[in-house]
């Protein structure tokens, strides 16, 4: 599928809806971008529909949610069961995320989310009878997450 040609206004109002969505309105966009909100408004339905943005999803602080372990799990598949066995492990109950990735031999990486060990255990269990071959499983500490920076505004001189 080709994307579209974002202009200005749209990166300006991609930056902060990734920000915080749920909160910023349509008239502060618009100041941001210095247009109207019907316009912001207007600019936001046209990249919906050109699927640019595709939903609007909450941050979820799942310790704080009492699911205290947050998993990455690395995987080999072969490339050709590569999407049918991404499919089959997003159903696994704990997953969150299964990126399907086109190099490198660690081709499937699962995020989940479990409140114990023996959940972990039960998800990698169902995840290794899926024939993906487990290379590394990774408890997060804790997540940075920031808006990507090519929506925003330009970077001034002094930062780096």
């Amino acid at each position: 599928m080709a994307g579209i040609e974002l202009d200005e206004v749209d990166r300006s109002i991609l930056h902060e809806l990734q920000k915080n969505a749920r909160r910023v309105t349509a008239e502060e966009m618009g100041e941001t971008a210095g247009v109207s909100a019907s316009t912001i408004r207007n600019r936001i339905g046209k990249l919906e529909d050109a699927g640019v943005i595709e939903g609007y999803h909450p941050h979820i602080d799942y310790e704080a949610a009492n699911f205290q372990l947050h998993l990455f799990v690395i995987c080999r598949a072969s490339p050709a069961e590569r999407a049918k066995v991404a499919e089959e492990a997003l159903k696994i109950i704990g997953t969150v995320t299964v990126r399907e990735m086109l190099s490198g031999a660690e081709n499937i990486h699962i995020e989940a989310i479990a409140e114990s060990s023996d959940a972990v255990d039960t998800v990698t269990e169902k995840i290794d009878k899926l024939d993906l071959e487990i290379v590394s499983t990774e408890i997060v500490k804790e997540e940075h997450v920031q808006p990507f920076n090519h929506f925003g505004p330009a970077p001034s001189t002094d930062e780096e």
